[in-house]
């Protein structure tokens, strides 16, 4: 009888909060109603950038939606977006934190969930100081060149046994490899080891949980007993890197003017501000957490302007590709029609706000759907085509005020990252096409396109291609 009435009780506790929860709905903008306890749980599904997409079409750009004891905000429109991101930025500058950070260390010091304060605005000044200025950018591009030489060597291996590749293996390892050697002048991945298979699932694995809708994180009240004790790998690691590092700099030895010594020089400046600590969780969240990063006359529209931009040189240089109109309306299509990031890091607001005539309390979750706003035929001319001319006539951009085209996000909490994925993955695609023809394995008849949600979206399958016809050539050389 105890236990009856013990769980009686809940149920009415429970039942009583989710009361007061749709009583808050009144002053929210419309959405599905949903069921007692889970609300709109079973409306969701395994890809919820899909679903949410399907739910605003009838509830409108603005919706609410409650997933468990979460209510949330669901922009999936250029306007809405603009809205939170651009109009009303301090307010909705705040972050949830997913209950899986919580295993890594020093997770409260992390730039992508701290609240904008002081504490935030250094770090965010020793990233753009340090990493992704344009002059830091030049002084390193030799370590992103090193990484992407190894890259074509190992495909020309393959080339010559005529092997098929897995060409996000291959990504993986070199967007790794160029940002382990721009933050600490070394490799941690090799394209033979099987470790790197092993650490890529893991990643996947750490991507996938981190963005579903934790039980935790649906339920906050449930933390108390539930472990999470993901984090643990990257951790473990830049500690190792942190420790050779400060032993290298006793022994006064040369210095490697990379990342992580600038860091180490700009913690002893400001070393009642930033740290040790603050640097472990930049190299985790720069290393692990920003990686996870058609037809034939594409393919030679795109090799002709790279061979162009070779020319007699004979070389691949950084500073130029990044000129090429051809190869950045290529990139920014594949971003746009595959958007790595469904739904922007989540927003919270920090204080009451009116979003288009709807007041929204503090804390309230608030989700940019930037997959649905990439596809929106409002806004794109056959939107499920790739067509990366659409943005040779087009002045959209990675800068955040392009509110149809958010594959970095916009206002203070954009990635700060940009400058420095811009080249890194131009570089390796100018790389690739620039040196070999490819096509598909005899097995492969038809590309498998799905994608599994996560806090990235990733392939469900690999994408295996033959390297051919190899073309000799220097990769990222500078003078």
């Amino acid at each position: 009888m105890e236990l009856l009435g013990f769980m009686l009780c809940s149920l009415l506790f429970l039942l009583a909060i989710d009361g007061l929860s749709l009583f808050r709905r009144r002053t929210l903008p419309p959405g599905p109603c949903g069921l007692p306890l889970v609300g709109n749980l079973f409306e969701i599904g395994p890809k919820p950038h899909e679903s949410l997409a399907k739910l605003a079409k009838k509830h409108g750009p603005l919706m609410t939606i409650r997933l468990g004891s979460v209510t949330s905000v669901v922009a999936s429109s250029p306007e809405m977006a603009r809205e939170i991101l651009q109009k009303n930025d301090e307010a909705c500058s705040g972050r949830p934190i997913p209950d899986a950070v919580t295993a890594l260390d020093e997770y409260n010091h992390a730039v992508l969930w701290m609240p904008t304060g002081a504490e935030w605005r250094i770090i965010r000044r020793a990233l753009n100081t340090y990493l992704t200025h344009p002059q830091k950018l030049d002084t390193l591009r030799g370590l992103r060149r090193r990484a992407v030489q190894e890259l074509v060597q190992h495909v020309k291996e393959a080339n010559q046994s005529e092997e098929a590749v897995d060409i996000g293996k291959l990504a993986f390892t070199t967007a790794l490899n160029q940002m382990s050697n721009t933050c600490v002048s070394e490799n941690v991945a090799d394209f033979t080891s099987n470790e790197i298979r092993g650490f890529q699932n893991a990643v996947k694995t750490l991507m996938e949980v981190d963005g579903k809708f934790n039980i935790a994180d649906i339920f906050p009240w449930l933390k108390l007993w539930i472990h999470n004790a993901y984090g643990a790998k990257p951790r473990l690691l830049t500690v190792g890197l942190m420790h050779r590092r400060l032993k290298h700099r006793q022994s006064k030895l040369p210095r490697d003017e990379d990342f992580l010594d600038s860091l180490l020089d700009f913690s002893q400046e400001n070393e009642a501000e930033f740290n040790c600590k603050h640097i472990k969780i930049l190299l985790v969240v720069s290393l692990f957490m920003e990686n996870f990063s058609t037809s034939t006359r594409i393919m030679a529209k795109l090799r002709q302007e790279v061979s162009d931009s070779v020319g007699s040189k004979g070389k691949i240089e950084e500073s130029e590709i990044l000129e090429l109109p051809y190869l950045q309306a290529v990139a920014k299509e594949t971003m746009r029609l595959h958007l790595s990031v469904p739904f922007l890091v989540p927003h919270k607001t920090e204080t009451s706000v009116k979003l288009k005539g709807f007041e929204v309390p503090p804390n309230t979750q608030i989700l940019v759907n930037a997959w649905a706003i990439a596809r929106d035929t409002e806004y794109w001319e056959n939107p499920l085509h790739f067509m990366p001319e659409r943005f040779l006539k087009s002045e959209a951009d990675f800068k955040g005020q392009h509110f149809s085209f958010l594959p970095f996000g916009s206002g203070r909490r954009m990635c700060p990252g940009i400058p420095l994925a811009q080249r890194v993955v131009s570089l390796m695609i100018a790389s690739l096409v620039y040196h070999f023809d490819w096509k598909l394995p005899h097995s492969t008849n038809e590309l498998d396109m799905n994608d599994i949600f996560g806090i990235t979206l990733l392939r469900a399958t690999p994408l295996l291609a033959v390297p051919m016809n190899f073309r000799e050539g220097i990769t990222g050389q500078t003078e």
